[in-house]
């Protein structure tokens, strides 16, 4: 009789499991075996999931991304709240993310390193698996201005001030190592009260 293996169940304790390896041993020094090892696998069980430990931290960063994209989306869909509420909560929502997958985001900057240390632009990997991210805050900021709720300023501008707030929280959590952003949070509540009318 054969085992019936469930993938989804597997692939998330790989996911788990290369998680804890990249973080113990940083992006360059995982391999696909101490990988395989953590996970109580054969290397050759490890390859039916992933072709290489890139791919398993890529997955495991899409996958966040996507649950990101989804809650704000559903956020930016909500008539019941003004501009001003929708890009607070929106921010918020996303602290909490960071805050939950701490351990994620410091083995991307790791990653990054190690991508610039091979040549790549880490700044065109970035704006690639953020962009969907962007064009949310930026539809949203837009969708305020047009309410007459929020400040007309440049799109780009708009963006880049709010989008700056996100990449102060992996830095705080990921290099200064800080529990939270709680602090952060307070400044982006005056933040998005500027730029109301």
């Amino acid at each position: 009789m054969s085992v019936l293996v469930e993938h989804d169940k597997r692939r998330k304790k790989i996911l788990d499991s290369a998680l804890t390896v990249f973080m113990n041993e940083g992006f360059e020094n995982a391999t696909f075996q101490k990988i395989a090892d953590h996970c109580g696998i054969a290397r050759t069980i490890l390859y039916l999931y992933f072709k290489n430990k890139r791919e398993i931290f890529l997955y495991s960063l899409k996958q966040l991304l996507l649950e990101i994209e989804e809650i704000l989306k559903s956020i930016r869909s909500d008539s019941s709240m003004k501009s001003e509420e929708k890009l607070t909560k929106t921010l918020l929502t996303i602290f909490k993310l960071l805050e939950q997958n701490k351990r994620l985001i410091a083995v991307l900057l790791d990653y990054l390193l190690h991508i610039s240390k091979e040549g790549a632009n880490p700044e065109d990997r970035v704006r690639r698996r953020t962009i969907k991210l962007r064009h949310i805050l930026s539809s949203m900021y837009i969708e305020g201005v047009k309410n007459g709720e929020l400040k007309k300023i440049k799109i780009k501008a708009a963006d880049d001030y709010l989008y700056s707030f996100i990449e102060s929280a992996v830095y705080q959590l990921a290099v200064l190592k800080r529990k939270n952003v709680n602090e952060l949070k307070e400044t982006v509540l005056l933040a998005v009260k500027q730029l109301t009318l």
